[in-house]
């Protein structure tokens, strides 16, 4: 018979690491942009007896015996998907972002093809042509990027360069850019020279569907996904496209880039899309993206540069050299991590610094909000930020941030203190 014992007795140093993580999260105040919480529902169909169970292809076109209920659960997800975002066709099988991206490349385009995306030192990921990516390797990308001045994409440029080389692909989407996409345009782009268009929406997926950020499946002929960061769903990928794409994107998920799906994170999926569906989720989505206002309004109060001079969605980058010149955002991120406050370093845009050090941090509003904070907490901890940061050399000052930053971080804990981190 299976083993039924908890992970407390069977393996009680996994156990411990757990838990020690459980605390690190109720203790801290969490504002990497790519991250959040994920419900109690959500964590129970992730560890599933849906783990148990292998299988390749579609419902009722497995290469497995055994598939009827695999066969609803991903139905389900794909309906609900579907319905949350008013898509033609949904592919809930990769099982990441980068994943979902590759399938897209798969489906619409061949090996040494030009791909028109946004620079990764502007904005971009590392799936949108980077020499260390799969997508760097195979195919030939042109960078657009922002305009100097103003931070903002240069719509001029992304048209010059797109009837400059001709790409087969426009591919919209970001990492690290804290305004709306013009769809509108990158549509028009891409239909006057014959291109697919692709919206990689892994950030803020999780706002579209809150009805906080504009959606942009009417627009593109594919849009991939995350299923985590905003959405707070389990860590996996999503894809969402035409019906005239819906063969191509199927085979290039299976057999071409992935093969057994992971039916554990599928049904996870489809009570995420659930739970993405009420009007408390939305509340939440319109929340985020107060938060990520308020935060980065008061901390250019401050006198900290935000790149771009706002923000549109639920994240932003701030120049931390405008704290001083010789501050690194390396440095300001293993600092406020010490505190309390947890985020990212992050390239700017034309950052002299490499990728490893930079001069910028990325700060993102999806986990404070879901644990319960709004603009007051949120004003609060840009105050943190901006004293840390100027008085980092000043140990008092030190220990009066971590202070205040566990004493909020305590009054909004993600899980209750008796939460073991599993289910």
């Amino acid at each position: 018979m299976t083993d039924m014992r908890p992970i407390e007795v069977s393996d009680p140093e996994v156990a411990a690491l757990i838990k020690a993580d459980v605390i690190r999260q109720d203790s801290h105040i969490h504002l990497i942009a790519s991250e959040n919480f994920a419900s109690r529902a959500v964590m129970e169909a992730s560890g599933s007896v849906f783990t148990n169970k292998y299988a390749e292809g579609y419902p009722r076109r497995r290469y497995y015996e055994g598939c009827q209920v695999v066969d609803e659960v991903e139905d389900l997800a794909r309906q609900r998907a579907v319905d949350l975002f008013g898509a033609e066709h949904a592919n809930v099988q990769p099982h990441s972002g980068s994943q979902a991206n590759m399938a897209a490349y798969f489906a619409t385009i061949k090996p040494d093809d030009t791909v028109l995306g946004m620079r990764l030192d502007q904005g971009g990921h590392l799936t949108h042509g980077s020499p260390v990516s799969f997508s760097g390797h195979l195919y030939n990308f042109v960078a657009y990027g922002v305009d100097p001045e103003t931070e903002i994409i240069d719509m001029d440029e992304v048209r010059r360069l797109a009837f400059e080389h001709r790409p087969k692909m426009v591919l919209a989407g970001y990492s690290a850019y804290s305004r709306r996409l013009d769809y509108e345009a990158f549509r028009e782009i891409a239909d006057e020279i014959g291109a697919v268009f692709v919206v990689d929406a892994a950030h803020f997926i999780g706002l579209v569907a809150g009805g906080a950020y504009p959606n942009p499946v009417p627009h593109a002929d594919i849009v991939t996904a995350t299923t985590h960061k905003a959405l707070r769903g389990p860590r996996g990928g999503l894809i969402l496209c035409k019906e005239e794409f819906a063969k191509p994107i199927d085979k290039a998920v299976f057999p071409t880039a992935q093969g057994g799906a992971l039916f554990n994170q599928i049904a996870a999926k489809a009570v995420c899309f659930r739970e993405a569906s009420t009007p408390a989720y939305g509340e939440y989505a319109h929340q985020v993206v107060r938060n990520a206002r308020a935060m980065a309004e008061r901390l250019t109060s401050l006198g900290l540069r935000v790149v771009s001079g706002a923000t549109e969605n639920h994240m932003f980058l701030v120049d931390v050299r405008s704290i001083d010149d010789e501050l690194t955002g390396k440095e300001a991120a293993t600092l406020l991590d010490d505190l309390g406050i947890t985020l990212n370093r992050n390239a700017i845009p034309f950052d002299p610094r490499s990728p490893f050090i930079t001069s910028g941090i990325r700060i993102g509003t999806p986990s404070v909000t879901t644990q319960g904070m709004k603009e007051a907490e949120v004003e609060h901890v840009a105050e943190l930020i901006a004293r840390a940061l100027r008085e980092r050399h000043d140990d008092v000052a030190l220990k009066e941030v971590k202070g205040e930053a566990g004493e909020l971080a305590s009054r909004f804990p993600p899980y209750e203190a008796q939460f073991p981190g599993h289910v």
